[in-house]
């Protein structure tokens, strides 16, 4: 692997040295800046297409020791705009393993930057928040923070993500009640999200832009709202879309999918400090009591203050923020988090048991 220098600059001015990895750029490489806390399961997290328009800083010291394979890709292709690592491992070890991280970033297109001081660089977005910036060599301080400046706020990140067309995903053989339909509204979803829900049901994805009717016309006995990345308040378009379900058919929605059902039964979102990025996560059930060590991946929060007819049911133990609701006089219900844990434990994948008891108990037709 050559060895090239190259800098991180934040657009508050702070300045990270290391060596640049992955692939080359002729240009720097600019996006929002965050961190993530997962010990394990790097490849999953790089190709979740939540992080479209973010460089992601991986908190755990080395990277790349177990190597790459296409079974834990997330997505077709990464839509992040870059990697900080501490230590990039020089070599693979593991029996699944099919080829090299580096080689990974530079196939895909995705500059890393690698020899960061990353605990000196999550303490400065904690202590300021996720802030844009600039990978690259040579780069002026000045220039690169001035590059740098535009973050996620207002953009709309899910069209960059969703699929161009609708798939069919056949229920898991051994899947309970493989005759359900669900209708998946892809903001950005996930491969191990889709698995999961084949494993309740037959599962049709469709892009973002599907209207209302389009989805009822298929006849789902359930929508599912995906993850996403960016700013849900740029998205009117979906939260416009899920309006026009809610009442007509059962609705699970998680991630972005949590932020625009909250959205369409009326409640505001805001963006938090530094986000939410990790594998270890405490949340508690309200109901059971029960606490949940969870995977998330969101920059932006749901507040339900003043809304009627809705119901909070998990509450992050970190920060006090919402983590879950649901409606009162509607089937629907939204979790902020990744219950399909890719990566991450395994605490969480009970939503998608409820979802099809929620599916299996309604009085909702859908499209029937």
């Amino acid at each position: 692997m050559t060895i090239r220098d190259g800098v991180l600059v934040l657009s508050d001015g702070a300045v990270f040295a290391g060596e640049l990895v992955g692939a080359v750029h002729p240009v720097p490489v600019t996006g929002e800046v965050v961190f993530n806390t997962v010990m394990t399961g790097y490849q999953e997290v790089i190709s979740d297409p939540s992080y479209a328009g973010q460089i992601i800083t991986f908190t755990t010291s080395h990277l790349g020791n177990y190597g790459t394979n296409p079974t834990d890709d997330e997505s077709p292709g990464p839509h992040c705009r870059g990697v900080v690592i501490r230590e990039l491992s020089r070599r693979r070890s593991n029996w699944r393993s099919t080829g090299e991280l580096d080689d990974y970033l530079a196939g895909h297109g995705i500059v890393g930057i690698a020899g960061v001081d990353t605990r000196r660089l999550t303490r400065h977005l904690r202590d300021h928040g996720a802030v844009p910036g600039a990978i690259g060599a040579d780069l002026d301080d000045t220039t690169a923070a001035a590059m740098a400046a535009t973050g996620t706020d207002g953009i709309d990140l899910v069209a960059t993500v969703t699929a161009d067309v609708a798939s069919t995903h056949a229920a898991d053989a051994g899947a309970a009640a493989p005759a359900r339909r669900i209708v998946a509204l892809d903001c950005g979803i996930k491969t191990t999200i889709v698995r999961h829900l084949t494993g309740i049901g037959t599962v049709e994805v469709v892009p973002a832009s599907t209207s209302a009717a389009d989805i009822l016309a298929l006849q789902p006995d359930g929508v599912f709202l995906s993850n996403g990345p960016g700013d849900p308040g740029a998205v009117p378009y979906v939260v416009g879309t899920v309006g026009e379900l809610l009442g007509r058919v059962p609705i699970f929605g998680i991630c972005m999918g949590h932020q625009m059902l909250a959205q369409a039964v009326g409640a505001s979102t805001f963006k938090l400090p530094f986000g939410h990025h990790g594998g270890n996560h405490p949340v508690r059930d309200i109901e059971t009591g029960r606490v949940e060590i969870t995977s998330q991946n969101h920059n932006y929060c749901v507040d339900l203050d003043g809304v009627p007819d809705v119901e909070v049911t998990h509450v992050n133990l970190n920060d006090g923020t919402l983590e879950g609701f649901r409606c009162t006089s509607l089937p629907a219900f939204g979790i902020q988090y990744h219950p399909e844990a890719g990566p991450g434990p395994h605490d969480s994948r009970y939503l998608f048991e409820r979802f099809a008891e929620l599916m299996d108990t309604s009085t909702t037709t859908g499209g029937r």
